[in-house]
């Protein structure tokens, strides 16, 4: 082989890489319109939830690991429950729990919290946005009368708009009874005053230079603006529901999911809920020690909730428009502290997906006997972000600005296709 031979062959070789990384991928495109993400702040362990394993034992001297509540069957041959997820076993035809959900962020809630919400680990020069922040700049709100994202909980940089900018950002509340503050005028602000302070502020806001983070913060404030009274307002009044239905959600997270199905059906495109705000077992889902006491109340509580709002988004013909998320920071080992808690666990916990005109099976993925290692289909968390996205009809590989510096929406991520018809 001659020099100008060899010089031609090795340059083919060194750009052959970047022409088969340019081959197209087929990325599902769905139809949801709508997601209400379900928050389980403290780790959910998915071994006393959605993949019960045998029996253990974490009173005795000589602990067995295990599930702590025994399994029961569902509507989809083959997928048990626990037993306190009685009533979400009877809709599971419209579920999917990904069962083999993995990261590697184990020892610390506030770090795995961000990483389940934004799809990546913390950057020191990089903020990234959160899911519903991604969903919010994608797909905008369904009606102008509404914001496109709402947060019910407390706010936190894992749930923000992050390089996105403030137009990206949410509303948020932590109180059903009396919805988002600050968007009812006092009884002295009539609509003539409303519209001179608008006036007023008009020529500096307009100073502000286009992309700039000025003009962002200018572009949500008009957005406030125009929510503020009661138009925007009525969404939060559940006493327009009937009495029955808002039984059959049950307690204070039952009213949060309720609202969401409001928020839903008035334009709202992504609704983050909270559950456990008031840490009704004493240690929410971070049960190490003696935080496993009270576990099953936050299981049946969740149970309650969860399929109210699948059997109401259904009769309202919305289920198939609307993605409803269960996510959680990471599971818990089948072992058992000294106490009889748990700890954490990264390696697979459960995650679960409901609605959203995808392709359910029940359960997707399987793990080994005793819920710690995947062993048939793993779901890295990018995949799992990848498949809200694409259930959404966004395309996770887009990419957003950060600056000038491109960043896609997922990190390489891919849909799991088997959910997709």
């Amino acid at each position: 082989m001659n020099r100008r031979s060899f010089l031609a062959h090795t340059a083919a070789l060194g750009a052959a890489p970047l022409f088969a990384n340019n081959t197209p991928v087929h990325t599902p495109k769905g139809k949801a319109e709508h997601c209400i993400f379900i928050w389980l702040g403290g780790g959910m362990g998915q071994i006393d939830t959605f993949d019960p394993k045998k029996l253990g034992n974490n009173k005795d001297k000589q602990k067995v690991a295990g599930s702590l509540y025994k399994a029961i069957d569902t509507t989809v041959p083959g997928v048990q429950l626990v037993e306190h997820l009685g009533q979400t076993a009877k809709v599971m035809e419209h579920v999917t729990v990904m069962r083999t959900v993995n990261h590697q962020v184990i020892d610390e809630h506030a770090f795995a919290t961000n990483i389940v919400h934004t799809g990546r680990m913390i950057s020191g020069n990089t903020i990234y946005p959160s899911i519903g922040s991604i969903i919010s700049h994608e797909k905008g709100a369904a009606d102008k009368e509404v914001p496109p994202y709402i947060l019910i909980g407390y706010p936190n940089v894992s749930r923000g708009p992050g390089f996105l900018g403030a137009k990206a950002g949410y509303v948020y509340l932590t109180d059903t009874n009396t919805g988002p503050a600050g968007f009812t005028r006092p009884d002295f602000v009539d609509e003539k005053r409303a519209l001179t302070r608008e006036q007023l502020l008009q020529p500096l806001m307009a100073r502000a230079e286009k992309g700039s983070s000025m003009a962002d913060y200018r572009t949500a404030q008009e957005q406030a603006l125009n929510l503020s009274g009661p138009q925007f307002m009525r969404h939060f009044d559940l006493k327009q529901e009937p009495e029955s239905l808002r039984n059959e959600y049950g307690g204070e997270f039952g009213q949060r999911c309720l609202l969401s199905r409001r928020l839903v059906q008035a334009g709202v495109r992504f609704i983050e809920v909270s559950h456990n705000l008031n840490f009704m077992n004493g240690t929410g889902w971070d049960i190490h020690n003696e935080g496993y006491q009270n576990q099953h109340l936050l299981i049946q509580e969740l149970d309650t909730a969860l399929a109210a709002l699948i059997r109401d988004l259904k009769d309202k013909k919305l289920l198939d428009k609307t993605l409803i998320v269960v996510g959680t920071e990471f599971g818990r080992p089948p072992e058992f502290d000294g106490r009889g808690g748990r700890g954490h666990q990264g390696t697979a916990f459960s995650m679960v997906l409901a609605g959203g005109g995808l392709k359910h099976c029940g359960a997707y993925g399987v793990t080994d006997e005793l819920a710690k290692k995947p062993v048939e289909n793993p779901v890295p968390l990018v995949d799992f972000h990848a498949t809200i996205h694409a259930a959404m009809g966004i395309d996770p590989a887009k990419e957003l600005m950060d600056g000038t510096r491109p960043v896609p929406i997922t990190d390489g991520g891919k849909p799991v296709m088997a959910l997709f018809a």
